[in-house]
């Protein structure tokens, strides 16, 4: 187990020192809530590339995730953000959905990785070496460039969303589960992008 540690390139680093040259990070948002798709980014950055202010996307507001999500895309050797929408995630259930989602973002890289870092503790499958990394987006530079890009364009994705069915207010809660959104869906029921395997009225 690595000791947790406040430099974003350490796992990078240790990587690099173990004979990889490519390495790319991957993480997913939108595995909680109540609609819409899971996203994952895969992201290759310049080894040691400073990005000021990368973070977990949790740790971010939306528009410190904006501004990096542009310095991300201009600075990245490669990146990638795929999804699997709501009706994979009702037939396979959102874990395997999720790591669905990572396969397809580190297989439309335009570099194809050595090694994938990703966030958690679940290795997706891509065909190449992994490792996983619990809270990775606070610990991995690489890891964290892919939480802001997923997060930014799942956000993105529920605003347009928004307009298409507004009686949901996707706009205000991004399909999470929130109390607007329990009441709205007992009002509505569910739209074509709800995920109908989750719990879609508030527990007791």
């Amino acid at each position: 187990m690595k000791p947790v540690t406040t430099d974003l390139w350490a796992f990078e680093k240790d990587a690099k020192n173990r004979g990889f040259s490519v390495i790319c990070g991957v993480d997913e948002a939108g595995r909680g809530p109540l609609a819409g798709p899971v996203y994952a980014a895969a992201v290759i950055l310049p080894f040691g590339e400073e990005i000021e202010g990368l973070n977990d996307s949790k740790k971010l507001s939306e528009h410190q995730r904006d501004v990096l999500y542009e310095r991300i895309h201009a600075r990245a050797l490669a990146y990638a953000v795929a999804f699997a929408d709501e009706r994979e995630i009702d037939e396979l259930n959102i874990l395997h959905a999720a790591m669905l989602a990572m396969r397809r973002a580190i297989d439309a890289l335009s570099i194809r990785p050595e090694l994938a870092l990703v966030d958690g503790n679940r290795d997706p499958g891509p065909g190449i070496p992994v490792e996983t990394i619990v809270k990775g987006d606070a610990l991995s530079a690489s890891i964290a460039a892919a939480s802001i890009l997923a997060k930014v364009e799942r956000d993105r994705f529920m605003l347009q969303m928004a307009d298409v069915y507004p009686e949901y207010q996707f706009a205000r809660h991004k399909g999470y589960p929130t109390a607007l959104h329990y009441e709205l869906l007992a009002k509505y029921g569910p739209c074509p992008i709800h995920r109908r395997s989750f719990r879609l009225e508030p527990r007791g």
